[in-house]
């Protein structure tokens, strides 16, 4: 009984502190992945591993920057190898386990995070942009501009050294306002780019 109370209350604790960073974990998800599918899968598998290892959690760290260096260690050590095959039994069993951590409201509010990010000004060419990014300059732009980790937490989450973060997140940003700009000659479609961006974000 007493074993059962305290697997109850870390299941809250960490509902608690996982359910506000769910909106990042899928939207960089679905940034590594490029597939929907791909990233709701990402996001479980990661949750749930985070979970299994929540007494691994240094209470009074950052919960956020550990959760998302699961994630991306998950993504590298799997997704990043080969899609995942998938079949109706998994799916089942993925859904019943999240069932069981996640109330309904948190799920719901988290469900289409892609539209919540563009409607505060991150613009759709911007996304489709650092999907053209080589997966270790994706992976700090993921962190540093959409997720807004700072170079130490980001070389930590990555487990690289800060100066690493620093070289991939310049050449990251410049191959993507590259790839901006190359839109912007070959449409006449308004691109908000990255300084305007960052610039909205800090100013809203």
């Amino acid at each position: 009984m007493l074993g059962f109370a305290r697997s109850n209350k870390a299941k809250v604790e960490f509902e608690a502190l996982a359910a506000p960073c769910f909106d990042g974990l899928y939207a960089s998800a679905l940034r590594l992945t490029r597939n929907e599918r791909d990233a709701e899968d990402l996001v479980q598998d990661a949750v749930m591993r985070a979970f299994r290892f929540f007494d691994k959690f240094e209470r009074g760290t950052n919960f956020r920057a550990w959760l998302f260096k699961i994630l991306t260690n998950t993504f590298i050590n799997k997704y990043r190898r080969s899609v995942k095959e998938r079949n109706l039994s998994d799916d089942h069993e993925r859904e019943s386990v999240a069932a069981n951590f996640f109330s309904h409201d948190a799920t719901d509010q988290a469900a289409n995070p892609e539209d919540f990010l563009l409607e505060r000004v991150m613009s759709e060419d911007v996304l489709k942009a650092i999907d053209t990014l080589p997966i270790d300059f994706r992976m700090v732009v993921i962190l540093a501009d959409l997720q807004e980790f700072s170079y130490k937490e980001i070389a930590e989450i990555l487990d690289v050294p800060v100066g690493t973060v620093m070289s991939r997140l310049f050449r990251g940003r410049r191959q993507l306002q590259k790839a901006l700009a190359e839109k912007r000659y070959s449409s006449d479609a308004t691109t908000i780019d990255l300084d305007q961006y960052r610039l909205r974000k800090n100013l809203g």
